[in-house]
C-alpha cells in the first residue's frame, strides 16, 4: 500500500477529529477499573471505538456521498429523521463537553474562569475554523494532530517503564462489555458518519472528484486514523492499570487523567496534558459543527447561507450546554446513545457488506428489528425497567445492554436465506 503526503495528512487530520474529550478521559478509567483484566476492556472499547468508526469511513469511501446515504435503503424519510437526529445529539452533546473538558482540565487549574467565559471564546474560534472550512485538512493534518499524538505517546511511553506492577483488583464485573460500552461514550461510531462526510466534501472543495482515487485515499487514511487510535487507547488503558495503586478508589475520569500526567512528566505534566485537552476538544467541535453544517447546506440545495447559519447554531449551543460538568453531560448522553448507537452500528456494518447482501429488503428488515430491541436498552437506561424484568429473561445478551445485536444478526442471515429461496 503506497502512501503520499497527502494521505498522511488526511489520515492525522480523521484521528485529531475522532480524538476529543471522552477518547482522553475514558481509557485510563478504564483502566483504572479493571486492573489486570485490562487487555478485556480493552478489547472491548476497541471494537467500539476503534473498529466500528474505522469500518464507518471505509463505508464512506464506498459511498461518497453524506450521512443521507447511510441509511436511505430504509427509506427517504427514515434517513432524514435519522440525520436530524445524529446531528442534534451530535451538536448538544459531544461538541459542547468538549467547552467542558477544556475549561475543567485547561482553564480552572489555572485561572478562576466561568464555564461561560471558557465556552464562549472556545466556540468563536471553532466558527472562524468552520467558515473557513476549505483550509480544515491542512491545518489540523499537517500542525495540530503531531502535537496530540506526540504528547500522548510521551505519557504512555514513560509510564510504561516508571509504573508499579499491576494490581490484580478489578472494580468492575464484565470488563470486555464494560469496554464495549463505555466505547459509546467516545461517540466515534455517530463521528465516523459525521467526520468522514467532513472529509469527502474537503476533498471535493479542492478540486479531486475522481471517485477511485478518493476511494483509495479515504481508506488508507481512515487505516492510518485506526492505527494511531489503537496504539494511543491500547497505551492509555493499560497506564490506567499500571498506576492503579496510586490514584484513590473514588478517583474521577478527569482526575485519573490529570494524575497520570503528572506522575508521567512530573510537575509540567498538567501544562503539557493542558495544550493536548485543549487541542484534542477543539479539533473535535470543527468536524462536528462542519460535518452538522455540511449536511443542512445539502438539504437546502448547496446554501452558503444554510451552511453558515447552522455553524452559528452549532456554536451557541455549545456555548449554551457547554457550561455544564463533564459529568452531568456524560450522564445525559446515555440514554441517547442506547438507541441512536446499536442503528448506527447496524448501518455502519450493513454499508460495509458486498452489495448482493444487502438488497433494500435486507437493509430495512435488520435496521427496523434492531430498532425494536434497542428499545429495551433505552427504557433500562432511562430507569422505566430494570434489568431483571421478567420478558429479559427471553431477549439474548439484554442483560449486557445488547438486547439488539443477536436479532439483527439472525435477521439479515434469514432474510438473505429468503431472498435466495425466492430467486430459485
Amino acid at each position: 500500500m503506497r502512501l503520499n503526503k497527502e494521505t498522511f495528512i488526511a489520515g492525522f487530520a480523521l484521528f485529531s477529529m475522532f480524538f476529543g474529550a471522552g477518547n482522553l478521559m475514558l481509557p485510563p478509567f478504564l483502566g483504572f477499573t479493571s486492573g489486570s483484566q485490562w487487555y478485556w476492556v480493552a478489547l472491548g472499547f476497541i471494537l467500539s471505538a476503534v473498529a466500528i468508526p474505522i469500518l464507518g469511513i471505509i463505508a464512506h469511501a464506498r459511498i461518497q456521498g453524506t450521512m443521507y446515504d447511510f441509511a436511505k435503503k430504509v427509506s427517504p424519510t427514515f434517513s432524514y429523521i435519522y440525520c436530524f437526529i445524529v446531528y442534534v445529539i451530535s451538536i448538544s452533546l459531544p461538541s459542547p463537553r468538549t467547552a467542558s473538558v477544556t475549561h475543567e482540565m485547561a482553564i480552572l487549574p489555572y485561572v478562576e474562569s466561568s464555564y461561560l467565559l471558557t465556552s464562549t471564546i472556545y466556540f468563536i474560534l471553532v466558527l472562524i475554523f468552520v467558515l473557513n472550512r476549505s483550509k480544515i485538512l491542512d491545518i489540523i493534518g499537517k500542525f495540530l494532530t503531531p502535537v496530540i499524538f506526540i504528547t500522548i505517546l510521551t505519557i504512555i511511553t514513560i509510564g510504561v517503564f516508571i509504573a508499579p506492577d499491576i494490581e490484580n483488583g478489578a472494580l468492575i464485573k464484565k470488563p470486555l462489555i464494560t469496554g464495549l460500552l463505555e466505547g459509546y461514550q467516545t461517540f466515534d461510531a455517530i463521528g465516523a458518519i459525521v467526520i468522514g462526510g467532513v472529509i469527502i466534501v474537503s476533498l471535493k472543495i479542492k478540486g479531486k472528484t475522481d471517485f477511485v482515487v478518493n476511494k483509495k485515499l479515504i481508506v488508507q487514511s481512515g487505516i492510518i486514523a485506526g492505527i494511531g487510535l489503537l496504539i494511543i487507547y491500547s497505551g492509555l488503558i493499560y497506564n490506567g492499570a499500571i498506576f492503579k495503586s496510586l490514584f484513590n478508589e473514588g478517583s474521577t475520569r478527569v482526575e485519573i487523567l490529570s494524575s497520570l500526567s503528572t506522575f508521567t512528566l512530573g510537575t509540567t505534566g498538567n501544562l503539557f496534558l493542558s495544550v493536548l485537552v485543549a487541542l484534542a476538544c477543539f479539533t473535535t467541535a470543527i468536524g462536528i459543527v462542519t460535518g452538522t453544517a455540511d449536511f443542512i447546506k445539502g438539504f437546502f440545495n448547496d446554501s452558503d447561507i444554510a451552511f453558515k447559519i447552522t455553524a452559528i447554531i452549532g456554536c451557541v449551543l455549545g456555548i449554551m450546554i457547554g457550561q455544564f460538568d463533564v459529568h452531568y453531560i456524560i450522564a445525559v448522553a446515555v440514554p441517547a446513545l442506547m438507541l441512536i448507537y446499536p442503528i448506527t452500528i447496524t448501518l455502519i456494518i450493513l454499508n460495509c457488506i458486498p452489495e448482493k447482501f444487502i438488497k433494500p429488503f435486507v437493509f430495512r428488515g435488520v435496521v427496523i428489528i434492531v430498532i425494536l430491541f434497542s428499545i429495551s436498552d433505552l427504557l433500562i437506561s432511562l430507569n422505566f425497567i430494570g434489568v431483571n424484568t421478567p420478558f429479559l429473561k427471553y431477549i439474548p445478551l439484554s442483560s449486557y445492554n445488547l438486547a439488539w445485536l443477536l436479532p439483527g444478526i439472525i435477521t439479515f442471515v434469514f432474510l438473505n436465506i429468503l431472498l435466495g429461496k425466492g430467486k430459485k
